[in-house]
């Protein structure tokens, strides 16, 4: 997801889609340790998307609290 994108969104979406991505990425996770998945740009690319909402969650937060 690009950061355009995750910014429009609000906190509660953000809180949401952060719970998902969280759920994804164990998956895969379980996934590549069991043998099924190969593909290990794919949790990479998860983490970061992760990190960039949790950027901007924290940023919103902040502008909310002053």
């Amino acid at each position: 997801m690009k950061i355009t994108d995750i910014r429009k969104l609000s906190t509660a979406e953000l809180a949401e889609e952060t719970t998902k991505l969280r759920d994804e990425i164990a998956e895969l996770k379980r996934h590549i340790y069991m043998g099924d998945h190969q593909n290990l740009r794919a949790v990479r690319n998860k983490r970061k998307d992760l990190a960039r909402m949790l950027t901007v969650l924290s940023e919103q937060l902040v502008k909310e609290t002053k």
